[in-house]
């Protein structure tokens, strides 16, 4: 039977979140769905947790050359083992709500033409409040830019997508989209050249290339932890580097791959039309 969603987890030390996400996904309904589970941990810690699911659409693969904290290569290693026709990078303490995929899947038998499909994001997690109220404020910003975006049409919303990923502040994580698989494998993958993130020149090059769709309703509750790892207000340095470092790389691949000139204009439009400081 052809597989409609792949989901593809990487793991490290975490059981009891991976055993939640993996129930999240294998509960969705109107679906075929496969899991791979790829442990980056030497000791291969999360092969109990998989075994004891006990479900045939879930493989369990270890990284043979663990990366310490680099999701772009570990990723890589799941997505070509998949066959899918959509493929969902699910972080191991995410979920996915109930109903998901298969909205998932007539988003994108509506819009053919798409990279990727994502949602609202809905942050919980065991934090103080004004945290959390932060994070629900912060993703529903982010939320209604991303509808600014979605109504500049077909063609329109790819440069609008891109403009908004270079210049504004984040609209989505890593596990609130679904790509389609053969636009992934037209793009090749993530970037292993980049620690931090990686997620955000995966959606700037998938948005640009064959655009985006955004479905006005939850695709996601994100995990939020204290401090929160995207607004801590002291974050490490080398969490600080990693992420200026990848900014950086990723602005000069889009000047590279798609002029000086467009990266300008885009730069502009954002200020004008989407309203980016």
């Amino acid at each position: 039977m052809p597989i409609d969603i792949s989901v593809v987890i990487p793991t490290f030390r975490r059981p009891a979140l991976l055993a939640e996400a993996l129930a999240s996904v294998l509960n969705q309904t109107g679906v075929t769905i496969e899991v791979v589970v790829v442990d980056d941990c030497p000791d291969g810690s999360a092969r109990e947790t998989v075994e004891a699911v006990k479900d045939p659409r879930v493989t369990y693969i270890r990284n043979p050359n663990p990366t310490g904290g680099k999701p772009s290569v570990v990723r890589n290693l799941g997505w070509p083992r998949t066959g899918g026709m959509y493929i969902h990078f699910l972080d191991d303490d995410d979920i996915v709500p109930e109903g998901h995929y298969s909205a998932v899947k007539a988003a994108f038998e509506r819009h053919p033409d798409v990279g990727f499909v994502f949602g609202r994001i809905k942050p919980f997690g065991v934090c103080p409040p004004e945290q959390l109220e932060h994070e629900a404020s912060f993703f529903a910003a982010g939320a209604r830019n991303a509808a600014r975006c979605g109504a500049f049409g077909r063609y329109g919303r790819k440069f609008a997508f891109a403009a908004r990923i270079l210049f504004g502040p984040a609209m989505l994580v890593c596990s609130a989209a679904v790509v389609r698989r053969d636009c992934v494998a037209r793009i090749g993958g993530f970037d292993t050249e980049m620690r931090l993130i990686e997620d955000t020149d995966l959606f700037l090059r998938m948005a640009r290339t064959f655009g985006a769709y955004f479905m006005d309703r939850t695709t996601l509750h994100y995990r939020i932890g204290s401090p929160s790892l995207m607004h801590s207000p002291n974050p490490p340095p080398e969490q600080r580097a990693a992420e200026l470092e990848g900014d950086r790389h990723l602005r000069a691949k889009y000047r590279r791959d798609h002029s000086m000139l467009e990266f300008f204009v885009l730069r502009v439009a954002a200020r004008l039309f989407l309203r980016i400081a």
